[in-house]
């Protein structure tokens, strides 16, 4: 299948330059977790009774007794038997390929009707619940397999099934249970059995340092710990080898919890590692060492660090601006008496089934501790400094550098997004379409979304190939916080190395309200150079280009070019350079424009953007920092 060979085309672009080196933690050391135990020890761990996966029994019994004194949570459940209801009325998943993503819109149809109307049967006890599940399991059970071309697919669909079988154990006929048990077996971990012998195609995941490793491996592994005890031969086996895998992408998590993928492709593999540790400790007792791999602790403070005022997170590498996958913080709190992680506001977001039996609901209505406003995810190399936790008319700013040689990276080292009042102001465009022709192979690179011009940081001597080096990595070389200033550099020099020997961003927020951007380069001849600003927000240039009033909902910014003198503001499409590669079918940006800032000939450039807000009935601030090198910031 075609989308099998474009996900083997990301490993080799992105993953491959990783995979060649050591996996390291804290400190440069090796990572070492416990040794996963023989297929006999695992066989003779798993608990006998059911269900056994993520809940016992008695907790369906407290979650009656927390809808009833709990009002979030009598919320929560009300919109879950909405929707229990309305799946009632739709028909069962059938077998449907679509493009790049297979057949794992399917799998995910069929894993969400699984939570939902398992859990409102465990509740209520109506049998209406039970039978529309097993008419949804009966059909992909008869599925002729589950597309492990795209072995998101099969794991996703295992991971269904494996609740489906333990959760509803006592409520599904002996004639049942044989049907779901054989499906898990022939369907997930068999294909997954002859995956890991052959990790150059089918199983390349399994040795993959990114999310399809922590997913596939999770969504697996639950299947065999649902059928452990029942069928410990093949079952045993393929959790040996997920547990031997996992560690090379549970590695990546060090030092401090973040992820090179973004806060998307963080909260699904996350979500999967954690519903396996949980797993691992409800089934066998124990999660065997891999809630100790350095960082994981540390995880849920990423999307609560890089989410601004808004709600919305920096999306950088191919993430939206939302997160659907959360549910894990809650589990993530209460594994590492971390209630704070719980913090992060939920909006819109739906609730997931095991929200109910992870999140502390006592300790939401309950004031938490301070966090530091601002922080460094060393590794994947994010900064992100804010003037407030409760403000949510407060300033957010981030910055990346990081490593372009990532999973789903873009060529965005240097990027940044701002949110205030209400507004984001620096945005990030997000994902194009994965079906696009190349997206995941060698035509990456030809996609605005993708390239630096796509994005809020700098350009040098733009053409038809990869505005910056996608095999570069780059660091942030100092980050400062202090009640009044907080700062981060950036070394991008590796991004342009073949342009330019010295590329250098900071960022400074300043008196918690402002903003100071600072570019300082030198190209090895005299060369053209571009700055970007994506935004939605109505652009207003001064006359004499040098400065320029954002607007959006009656809130304001004003941008002014501090350095060098003969620089100035114009006013661009969000559309490619004329050099740049020109694909005749990609996703268009109708409602942002790009600020952006030209300078021809230059080989030693200092470029300076001064951003503050107004506020209403005051005129331009007349208050402009001094500028000094980034050497003295």
């Amino acid at each position: 299948m075609v989308s099998i060979f474009l996900k083997q085309a990301l490993i080799i672009v992105f993953g491959l330059a990783f995979m060649a080196q050591p996996i390291r933690g804290q400190k440069g050391l090796p990572v070492s977790l416990s040794p996963a135990p023989s297929p006999q020890s695992l066989a003779r761990m798993v608990k006998k009774n059911h269900p056994r996966l993520l809940v016992q029994e008695s907790q369906f019994a407290g979650l009656r007794r927390l809808i009833q004194q709990n009002s979030l949570a009598a919320k929560w459940y009300a919109d879950k038997a909405k929707e229990a209801c309305r799946i009632l009325t739709e028909p069962p998943s059938g077998y449907k390929l679509a493009g790049e993503d297979g057949m794992l819109a399917v799998s995910r149809a069929v894993l969400n009707r699984v939570y939902t109307l398992a859990l409102v049967y465990k509740v209520e006890g109506s049998s209406p619940y039970l039978q529309r599940l097993w008419e949804e399991l009966q059909v992909a059970a008869a599925f002729p397999d589950w597309h492990p071309q795209h072995f998101l697919d099969t794991a996703e669909m295992t991971h269904a099934f494996a609740i489906a079988y333990d959760w509803l154990f006592s409520s599904w006929t002996e004639p049942q249970r044989r049907i779901l048990q054989e499906a898990i077996r022939e369907k997930g971990l068999k294909p997954a059995l002859l995956a890991y012998q052959d990790r150059e195609k089918t199983g390349w995941w399994a040795a993959s340092p990114f999310n399809w490793n922590l997913v596939v491996n999770s969504g697996i592994g639950l299947g065999a710990l649902a059928v452990l005890a029942e069928d410990p031969e093949v079952a045993s086996l393929v959790l040996e080898k997920a547990l031997g895998s996992l560690p090379l992408a549970v590695a990546k998590f060090s030092p401090d919890g973040g992820s090179y993928e973004g806060p998307l492709y963080w909260g699904y593999g996350a979500f999967y590692l954690s519903i396996l540790v949980a797993a691992l400790e409800s089934a066998l007792g124990s999660d065997l060492g891999l809630a100790a791999a350095p960082g994981f602790a540390e995880t849920g403070f990423f999307p609560l660090y890089l989410t601004g005022p808004t709600g919305k997170p920096f999306n950088y590498a191919d993430s939206p601006e939302r997160i659907p996958w959360l549910a894990q913080l809650g589990w993530l709190a209460r594994k590492f008496k971390e209630p704070r992680f719980s913090r992060l506001e939920l909006g819109s977001w739906r609730p997931h089934a095991l929200d109910f039996f992870w999140r502390d609901f006592a300790a939401l209505a309950k004031p938490q501790g301070q966090l530091p406003l601002d922080k460094y995810f060393r590794g994947v190399e994010v900064a992100t400094m804010r003037s407030s936790w409760h403000d949510d008319q407060g300033i957010f700013v981030a910055l990346k550098a990081g490593d372009n040689r990532a999973a789903h990276a873009h060529l965005d080292l240097g990027t940044f997004v701002l949110d205030a009042h209400g507004q984001r102001w620096a945005l990030d465009l997000g994902p194009d379409d994965y079906n696009l022709s190349g997206y995941f192979g060698p035509a990456r690179w030809d996609y605005y979304r993708v390239r630096a011009e796509g994005h809020n940081t700098l350009v040098i001597n733009p053409g038809s190939t990869p505005d910056q080096d996608p095999g570069a990595s780059a660091r942030i070389t100092r980050f400062h916080s202090s009640p009044d200033l907080a700062c981060a550099i950036a070394d991008l020099t590796p991004a342009y190395a073949r342009q330019a020997q010295k590329v250098w961003r900071g960022l400074a927020l300043v008196n918690r309200r402002q903003l100071l951007l600072q570019d300082e380069i030198e190209t090895r001849q005299p060369s053209e150079v571009w700055w970007f600003l994506h935004t939605k927000a109505a652009v207003h240039l001064a006359a004499d280009r040098k400065s320029a009033i954002l607007e959006q909902n009656s809130q304001k910014w004003q941008v002014r070019l501090l350095q060098p003198g003969n620089a100035a503001f114009e006013l661009r499409k969000t559309r490619p350079l004329p050099l740049s590669p020109h694909p005749l079918i990609q996703g268009d940006n109708p409602l942002v424009q790009k600020l952006a800032v030209n300078l021809r000939q230059v080989k030693d450039l200092r470029l300076v953007v001064w951003l503050t807000p107004l506020s209403a009935g005051e005129g331009l601030p007349p208050d402009i920092p001094a500028v000094v090198p980034l050497s003295d910031w």
